[in-house]
């Protein structure tokens, strides 16, 4: 008998689970992150830690070898990791994002080959976006061949993260006889593949995750490896991708914001000025500051549950998560503007000490690809404006001129 959403909510203790993933985050993630940043390294060693304790597998069934947990858990954890270092989160976030779309759109065949070996350390991404269509990643203008069976993929993502380190992508692209760029269709593409050509990614922040452009040139792909039907990539996206994707998101900057409040606390309570002997947490202003950052952060963590619960309850009655799109793009716009509000304020009330390379510049940094990463907040903006005066969103290409 399987268990439903609701009734395994009802027995995951969310604390238990939350104290558990951040003592991972703190012991093995956390004191890493400042190489990461400083020299670029990929995360890899924090995600074989992840794979190893079950977190990789966060939303994997038992039956594929993983933990079988809820949208509350990886939201969670993503927000615990993202406090301990953003670019690791936002690898994780695109991993599991990419397993979850292999455990709801997979057959028996490629769950067994690419979800069971998630536990020993198997990373997976998303590689989506095109530089013709920008932000709009739902939009491509390559196009598979074909060869029998096998289909032969020519195309240039301009963002993937983990772009070079993963061991496979859930690949989107036309295929032969689409109709429009947004007729799209999956693929599994494993890693090792030849004619997989990564870039370079020298970033202002998250310099970890390795979103760099990746070239895909006449890389063969065997047919059991498409995910899905040919042209289900709507459907893939609206209910496979985007709603873990935003969740997650969210909840990666969540954590960064909450990072840089913590810090921040514990610098002005010890840092004294000898010549009026006050602490920096003496001053009113520097208080009021925190407090603001503070009142933003709480109105962001009933939200995140909030949004988790109804993802499950959604997938558990079978319909779309497309439902919630509207609300988890306005939790991304707001997470990652606080987690830019909060490291900005992080800087100022630390002063010099912040100014200089270490936490409170980094986690300023890293905040900043909050804002533009897609939907940046300007697109997402304009979706919730249509919405509310009632025009379509016009996400898909329906035909025409």
């Amino acid at each position: 008998m399987s268990i439903s959403a609701n009734e395994k909510q009802t027995t995951l203790d969310y604390e238990q689970l939350r104290a558990e993933i951040r003592e991972l985050a703190e012991q093995v993630i956390k004191p890493r992150a400042e190489r990461t940043d400083s020299e670029g390294i990929f995360p890899r060693d924090n995600l074989q830690a992840l794979a190893e304790t079950g977190w990789n597998g966060v939303l994997i069934p038992e039956q594929w070898g993983g933990r079988g947990l809820d949208h509350v858990a990886f939201a969670i954890a993503a927000e615990e990791i993202g406090k301990a270092c953003p670019s690791t989160s936002l690898v994780y976030v695109m991993h599991v994002g990419g397993v979850q779309t292999i455990a709801l759109y997979g057959n028996d065949d490629q769950k067994e080959r690419w979800l069971k070996p998630v536990s020993q350390g198997l990373i997976g991404t998303y590689s989506t976006s095109e530089k013709a269509s920008g932000g709009h990643w739902w939009f491509n203008f390559s196009e598979a061949g074909r060869d029998g069976e096998d289909y032969i993929l020519n195309a240039e993502k301009s963002f993937t993260t983990s772009s070079g380190q993963a061991d496979f992508y859930v690949f989107q692209t036309r295929t032969p006889g689409a109709q429009t760029p947004t007729d799209v269709s999956f693929f599994i593409v494993d890693g090792k593949l030849p004619g997989i050509t990564p870039g370079v990614w020298d970033a202002l922040g998250v310099r970890g995750n390795h979103s760099g452009p990746i070239r895909y040139e006449g890389v063969r792909v065997n047919g059991r490896d498409k995910l899905g039907t040919e042209g289900q990539g709507r459907e893939i996206l609206e209910s496979g991708v985007s709603p873990v994707y935003l969740i997650g998101l969210g909840s990666t900057w969540l954590g960064v914001a909450e990072a840089a409040l913590e810090a921040a606390a514990a610098y002005v309570q010890g840092m004294i000025h000898r010549d009026f002997n006050k602490r920096l947490a003496d001053y009113q202003i520097i208080r009021q500051q925190l407090a603001e950052i503070k009142v933003l952060i709480s109105s962001l963590k009933p939200w995140q549950v909030s949004l988790a619960k109804q993802l499950d309850d959604l997938q558990a009655q079978g319909r779309p998560q497309v439902e919630l799109l509207l609300p988890l793009v306005e939790f991304k716009i707001h997470a990652a503007e606080v987690a830019n509000k909060a490291t900005k304020a992080a800087l100022d009330v630390t002063g010099g000490y912040g100014y200089k390379k270490g936490v409170f510049e980094r986690l300023f940094r890293d905040a900043r690809a909050g804002i533009a990463m897609g939907p940046s907040n300007n697109i997402a903006r304009e979706w919730i404006g249509k919405a509310l005066v009632g025009l379509p969103l016009e996400l898909w290409y329906e035909g025409g001129d």
